[in-house]
């Protein structure tokens, strides 16, 4: 079993920034690979960013070159860091683990982003 903790989000305005935090109740270099998704409302959930154990990263095209995904294994967090947000990345943002044999998802309950234009 892995519990994700969100936090960090909140209102900002287009052009600034928000540093999202995941925390696992366990060791996150025990966990292949992790993620942060997004919904907007009325949109399906999709990928931002993901980490694997080996430090490889992966963007989504709408965020390549604005946010950063982290790991602090010492603290068992993940990190987003959001710059020049926009208003179309406003949504629910949540943290997602691969864990164990079967890869099995594990997700947080989600932290709100909203920009402000």
């Amino acid at each position: 079993q892995v519990q994700l903790v969100e936090s960090g989000g909140g209102l900002v305005q287009a052009g600034g920034s928000l540093r999202l935090s995941c925390a696992a109740s366990i060791s996150i270099s025990f966990i292949n690979t992790m993620g942060w998704y997004r919904q907007a409302p009325g949109k399906q959930r999709e990928l931002v960013a993901v980490t694997g154990s080996r430090g490889s990263t992966n963007y989504a095209d709408s965020v390549k070159g604005r946010f950063t995904i982290s790991r602090d294994v010492a603290k068992n967090i993940v990190y987003l860091q959001m710059n020049s947000l926009k208003p179309e990345d406003i949504a629910v943002y949540y943290c997602n683990a691969l864990y164990g044999l079967n890869e099995r998802d594990y997700w947080g309950q989600g932290t709100q982003v909203t920009v402000s234009s």
